[in-house]
């Protein structure tokens, strides 16, 4: 069979591939269109899984709710650049994983990849994943996901760009005070929601270090307890959710702002694309907090 033009460009758009590698894997079946995909499929694999190795620390981080506000998901999908992260299929390849995660019972990212991408689908997330690698050339990793599901309260969300996303359940209050404590967590990133919850471990960990700090600095012994004491409160307001300023209102702390307003932080979730990942970060705290401040 002739290896047209046509079907070089039909085989193309099946699948994202280089002009030349389709036409190579025709050749090679004949001019079979359906074998030269299933073909390349298999060679996408065998490259999905070369650059399974690489760093894939840019991405997106996508949240689906349920129309009740009951339950609701956040997952973060890595590459490697920004310029992935903005490609139309990608960000397709996002939020379909995230309504399917939505959709099932997908405790974690192993139990979604063996979910179907669309409901009654015949490809695969993984499979799907692996053929997103081949067409696009880099690593793409689901890494993380977040499930609130059965709440009590009322589940509300925020994203600043797609980069960072937050998930908080609410008892009381309103969707305006809902939306802007889930602003308020992805501008400050608090460790956790109260001073009880701060591990011991790191407790211990920041004590020594204030210890060492104002001995350092030549303080009396006798006053070494107190002035250590007056640290780790402030350590404790800054990285509890209770304990922060309000970014919209500094003279107020979330705790009396949720007080004012007879509402309950049940439990909160925030994710920044890549964190953790050793490549070099970019920092988002001070532009959320100015966009939370303007409104």
């Amino acid at each position: 069979m002739a290896i047209t033009a046509a079907l070089v460009k039909e085989l193309r758009e099946r699948t994202g591939a280089g002009m030349m590698e389709c036409k190579k894997a025709l050749v090679e079946t004949s001019g079979d269109l359906e074998a030269a995909i299933e073909a390349m499929r298999k060679s996408g694999q065998a490259k999905a899984a070369k650059k399974a190795g690489r760093i894939a620390a840019d991405g997106v981080v996508v949240i689906a709710i349920t129309g009740d506000t009951k339950a609701g998901v956040m997952v973060e999908v890595n590459c490697e650049t920004d310029f992935v992260a903005k490609d139309e299929g990608f960000t397709d390849f996002a939020e379909k994983v995230t309504a399917r995660a939505l959709a099932s019972d997908a405790a974690d990212i192993e139990a979604l990849e063996a979910e179907p991408l669309e409901k009654g689908g015949n490809i695969g997330i993984a499979q799907a994943r692996a053929n997103l690698v081949a067409k696009i050339g880099e690593n793409i990793q689901l890494r993380r996901l977040v499930r609130f599901d059965d709440l009590k309260g009322e589940l509300y969300s925020y994203r600043h760009g797609v980069r960072i996303g937050v998930l908080v359940e609410l008892e009381g209050g309103n969707p305006t005070l809902g939306k802007d404590i889930a602003m308020h967590i992805a501008a400050t990133n608090p460790l956790c929601l109260s001073a009880d919850q701060v591990p011991a471990a790191t407790l211990e960990k920041e004590t020594e270090i204030f210890r060492a700090q104002a001995l350092e600095s030549g303080k009396p012994e006798k006053i070494l307890d107190k002035i250590v004491a007056g640290r780790i409160r402030k350590y404790l307001e800054e990285v509890t959710l209770l304990g922060q300023a309000f970014v919209k209102d500094p003279d107020l702390t979330v705790h009396k702002l949720l007080a004012q307003a007879g509402a309950k932080v049940v439990h909160f979730a925030r994710i920044e694309v890549g964190e953790g990942i050793e490549k070099k970060q970019e920092n988002f705290v001070d532009e959320v907090m100015a966009q939370v401040r303007g409104g």
